[in-house]
């Protein structure tokens, strides 16, 4: 996500180094830059033309600080600035008749974002229920179902061969009424295209529903196109918030960054993988760190206080602080590190620490394929050579490797990480640190001591990049 935006953004800043005042000609320069990786995001060119004229109205004549260099200062500058276009963060509003409709085209992921949602209210402690009203697309009410299935939540389906979506949502406030307290998720028909009839079977089921939430599920990945599907819903119906999906592939992104400033409504959600589990709540202000290389942290210790189990993650602690780390603690604390890396990969947890987005380049697209392969030679050890990798000779390395379906050059190198490991572990103790990182500081010096482990254990030395002044890293109060 934002990836060839940070790195354009990056090298636009670097111009900047070494000045010793930020002049007219010299924050041009860096401005043409940004307005042109702005664009090529697939930013709106008016909001790409007021972000950067803000930009350059603060930085043009403005006193550099003591420590602080000019394209720190401006980096200051333009994510304040980015936050406003951004805008702030508007809750979801469950108060009654906590009914949400969920609108969109065909293709934006509306069902498959209908019972993420539901997942998310179910971890917030709320009763999701959903509601089929797509009476178009094949095998749209057998998705929902199989969807609410899984997550076990009730989901109303149409009577067998319905075709009028005015009757269907009529009986579905009545299933509703007998299902008791609960929030409730419509799931309407999208089209291909936005065309009347579409617009006005909406305007009719929004009358019956009454809803207190109308979502439009916007595809990112479709640029521009998303924001001007948004402004056509919005005049159309009055949507109250967005929800962005495929943020997770190859999109530009820029739409995100045009949402709220063209159309004058919140995004509330990300989607940011095919797993039920992958939606996130939208926060500006982390999503301006991210796209500047700051991190995202506080989404990291949210998801590692989620995800991992405390006392699992203090037992492997106390493991690796007496020196008896062995193969089934490695193999536990590879599935604590694939819990965090659930949204995204290895690439997305490196995306959430600070001045760490090159590492994801260099770490490689195989990096989850080779944790799998990691894990497929453990479970194929027995359970005397994981207590005992010692013994693990050359004729017990090639029934390994037959075992997990890998070749032995993989198995000799799983031991000679092994071996680094438990050596970085009794020489500097930055296993403890990671284990104190994947359980946001519990029982060490806190959350960010933790990260800073972590941050050690991936090559960074467990040191945090400096910010401009007045800004900080999320979660350091």
């Amino acid at each position: 996500m934002f990836s060839s935006l940070t790195e354009k953004l990056e090298l636009a800043f670097k111009k900047l180094r070494g000045q010793a005042r930020i002049s007219e000609s010299n924050v041009t320069d860096a401005m043409q830059d940004i307005r042109m990786a702005l664009l090529e995001a697939d930013v709106d060119f008016k909001v790409a033309k007021e972000l950067v004229e803000a930009v350059k109205a603060q930085s043009v004549g403005a006193e550099v600080l003591r420590s602080v260099s000019p394209g720190q200062q401006i980096v200051k500058i333009f994510h304040d600035e980015l936050v406003k276009i951004l805008g702030e963060a508007v809750a979801l509003n469950v108060d009654p008749p906590q009914r949400i409709l969920m609108a969109g085209l065909n293709g934006a992921g509306k069902t498959t974002t209908s019972a993420k949602l539901a997942s998310w209210l179910k971890k917030q402690g709320r009763r999701p229920l959903l509601l089929a009203l797509d009476l178009y697309r094949p095998a749209a009410i057998k998705q929902l179902q199989v969807l609410g299935q899984q997550l076990n939540v009730p989901v109303f389906a149409p009577a067998e061969g319905e075709t009028d979506p005015v009757k269907a949502a009529k009986a579905s406030l009545i299933w509703l009424k007998e299902q008791g307290s609960g929030v409730a998720i419509f799931d309407t028909a999208g089209r291909q295209d936005l065309d009347e009839e579409l617009l006005a079977e909406l305007k009719k089921v929004r009358e019956i529903v009454q809803p207190n939430e109308i979502l439009l599920v916007a595809d990112a990945a479709t640029g521009q196109q998303a924001v001007s599907v948004a402004q056509k819903f919005n005049d159309a119906v009055g949507i109250t918030g967005l929800i962005m999906t495929k943020l997770d592939g190859d999109a530009r992104g820029g739409a995100l960054l045009s949402m709220r400033q063209v159309t004058g409504r919140p995004v509330k959600f990300l989607g940011v993988g095919e797993k039920i589990e992958q939606l996130e709540v939208f926060h500006p202000d982390r999503m301006a760190q991210r796209i500047l290389d700051m991190g995202d942290v506080v989404s990291l210790v949210e998801k590692a206080a989620e995800e991992i189990d405390e006392k699992e993650a203090m037992k492997l602690a106390e493991r690796m602080q007496s020196n008896k780390f062995d193969f089934n603690d490695m193999l536990q604390q590879m599935r604590m590190m694939k819990k965090l890396t659930s949204g995204g990969g290895m690439g997305g947890l490196l995306g959430m620490l600070p001045g760490m987005s090159k590492m994801k380049d260099a770490i490689g697209p195989d990096a989850d394929k080779k944790m799998k392969h990691t894990e497929a030679l453990i479970l194929s050890m027995t359970p005397k050579e994981r207590q005992r990798p010692e013994i693990i000779n050359g004729q017990r390395r090639k029934r390994i490797c037959n075992g997990a379906g890998r070749p032995v050059m993989e198995m000799n190198q799983l031991l000679k990480q092994f071996e680094m490991m438990k050596k970085m572990m009794k020489n500097q103790g930055a296993m403890m640190q990671m284990a104190n990182a994947m359980m946001g500081g519990a029982g060490g010096g806190g959350g960010m001591g933790g990260l800073g482990g972590l941050l050690g254990g991936l090559g960074g030395g467990g040191k945090m990049p400096k910010l401009p002044p007045g800004m900080k890293f999320p979660g350091k109060f």
